[in-house]
């Protein structure tokens, strides 16, 4: 059985990712890129479905863990009656091919170890055919292999790989697995312990040009670390986790594939890295943007595959029992071919800030050509019902915050016009941009409530409706702006945690899901920009308070079992971190003034 979801800690390539729990397990792997199948997906069924655990064999009395300074290498050490023994798990970030270098290290005492490789390709389904060789052990089914070196002799037990042995005081151990292509040359062998020095150097660099030096920097780096090795480096696209069908509820069926580039994210994640410093990765990302987006604006898709690719059909995968039984699995995701009106907004926005950051602009005016051509879909297609922010799979309406995105399109579309000499149609801009404000003013609001609603006629409340002031819709003084969080406060508060939207009527409860942290950090947003600074820092510490020992936050948080829940980590939680502790703690250059002051 997977662990809990907080247990879990990250390593990766910066092409995909592992999973390693606290007792030594690599439970999900995916080779060689974030969206492939899993070679090791213990994580959503059960050991058979392929994992990788490097443990002692007798009782463990304690277990620590940390990465090592501002990196993604992994050090988890284990105490036993016996001694103390760390496993240094890492991914070298990939020059040519994926590698996963895993090196037990002595601390003190004599120590027994064991090592249990099962490799099963196609999330679990194909047990390949496994051959020694001089080097170690190969495993091929299909176009997939992986070969394992070390110096411990191993040998087949069952339909798995193990190996036991013994670690003494500074004794180091390595295991080195390698993927490659089954019809390609083998690899030659990795050095692991220079590749640890290479991997510790090139991730402290990275992460020492961070430019915030405000409090709680540990937990911004972590986060930003996080994102980075989210990022798929060939492209520039940064996936919204590197797992899929974690649940939002456990033992329910809302189990989504999250290895996708979602086009809402662009803003917040172009405002994190800006921020932060790291100009070269925000330039990355939204060249990837300007790609994946280019074409007929009516058939923008809100998600792309980490190469640009558009087609993510979506399927279930009957063989994997799921996360704590939370079925069913799904790989793939439908969401990609809904309409959902508020991306054009975050791509706008997007791209003022780019600009404003001085990003070098897209080669022959193509960034300009691309936002004209997506304002001109939005000046047609603003008062269309859509699926909204949260992708509910049910009847299109007229949700409050997709019009509120599409002014914001125009928006920053006339601002880029005007102080960046662009030509644009300004007055008809302008004319549908008071149009849509006078419009979301009307029918979204509800006096009786005295807050804005989900969707035009409804009496229900939305978290994305708190993006209403962070965007600059209106003032955060603007009295609807306050009655707007009261209510948010009163409706959508549970245990201290902002619920993205009501129950349906009839319901009982609430959704069947977590707390959704980007909300909550939304909420803290929102308390800073009018002024309840205190509301704010004491909403910030709770959030922080979420992560796990190694800095990661998931998607949801269940205040009443006090987990983790969704897939993890996500990115979107760790943008919400970053951009809202320079909100609180450098005040002078915050993401939500910039935003609302566009």
């Amino acid at each position: 059985m997977a662990l809990r979801i907080e247990d879990y800690a990250l390593i990766g390539d910066c092409h995909t990712a592992a999973l390693v729990g606290r007792d030594g397990s690599i439970d999900w792997l995916c080779l060689p890129r974030f969206d492939s199948g899993a070679c090791f997906a213990a994580l959503l069924g059960t050991e058979e479905n392929g994992r990788w655990k490097i443990a002692p064999t007798g009782p463990v009395t304690a277990t620590r863990r940390r990465y090592l300074g501002d990196t993604l290498v992994l050090e988890t050490e284990f105490e036993t009656a016996d001694g103390v023994v760390a496993v240094i798990d890492f991914m070298p970030v990939r020059v040519a091919r994926p590698d996963l270098v895993r090196i037990v290290e002595g601390r003190r005492g004599t120590v027994s170890v064991s090592s249990e490789l099962v490799i099963r390709f196609d999330y679990g389904s194909i047990v390949p055919w496994v051959q020694k060789n001089d080097g170690g052990v190969n495993a091929v089914a299909g176009a997939n292999a992986l070969h394992l070196r070390s110096p411990v002799a191993t040998h087949g037990e069952g339909r798995a790989t193990v190996a036991e042995f013994t670690v003494q005081e500074g004794q180091r151990v390595p295991f080195v697995l390698t993927w490659h292509r089954s019809f390609d040359p083998e690899p030659p062998p990795l050095e692991p312990e220079e590749a640890l020095r290479d991997t510790r150097a090139w991730w402290e660099e990275w992460a020492g040009r961070c430019t915030y030096r405000g409090e709680r920097r540990d937990l911004v780096i972590r986060s930003l670390v996080a994102l980075k090795a989210m990022t798929y480096a060939p492209s520039g696209g940064i996936v919204a986790a590197p797992t899929a069908s974690l649940p939002e509820w456990i033992g329910g069926p809302r189990n989504w594939d999250y290895r996708f580039c979602w086009l809402r994210d662009a803003t917040f994640t172009l405002l994190a890295f800006l921020n932060a410093g790291f100009v070269e990765e925000a330039l990355a990302w939204r060249e990837w943007v300007l790609r994946a987006a280019a074409g007929d604006p009516s058939k923008l898709q809100i998600m792309y595959g980490v190469g640009g690719e558009r087609r993510l059909e979506e399927y279930e995968v009957p063989w994997l029992t799921g996360y704590e039984k939370s079925a069913p699995v799904r790989i793939g995701n439908a969401a990609h071919a809904q309409f959902q009106l508020d991306v054009y907004g975050e791509l706008a926005d997007a791209m003022l800030h780019a600009r404003r950051a001085g990003l070098k602009p897209a080669p022959g005016g193509a960034g300009w050509a691309l936002e004209r051509a997506l304002v001109d879909f939005v000046v047609k297609a603003w008062d269309q019902p859509d699926e909204g922010i949260w992708e509910t799979r049910g009847p299109r309406r007229h949700f409050t915050h997709s019009k509120v995105m599409a002014w914001v399109a125009l928006d920053r579309a006339i601002t880029v016009a005007e102080q960046y000499g662009r030509d644009a149609p300004l007055d008809q801009w302008k004319a549908v941009r008071a149009a849509i404000h006078e419009r979301v003013c009307r029918d979204g609001f509800d006096p009786q409530l005295n807050s804005f609603v989900q969707y035009f006629g409804s009496d229900r409340l939305d978290a994305a409706l708190l993006m209403i002031p962070i965007v600059g819709f209106l003032p955060p003084d603007d009295p609807r702006v306050r009655g707007t969080i009261a209510a948010v406060e009163a409706r959508l508060l549970r245990d201290g945690f902002v619920s993205r939207y009501e129950a349906p009527h009839g319901a009982d409860g609430p959704p069947q899901e977590g707390s959704f942290l980007a909300c909550s950090f939304w909420l803290a947003d929102c308390y800073a920009l009018t002024g309840e600074r205190e509301k704010a820092h004491a909403l910030f510490d709770q959030l922080a308070g979420l992560c796990n020992d190694v800095g990661l936050l998931s998607e949801q948080y269940d205040p009443a079992a006090k987990r983790q829940l969704g897939n993890f980590p996500q990115a979107f939680s760790h943008v919400g971190l970053v951009n809202t502790a320079l909100n609180l703690f450098r005040p002078t250059n915050c993401p939500a003034q910039q935003r609302q002051n566009a």
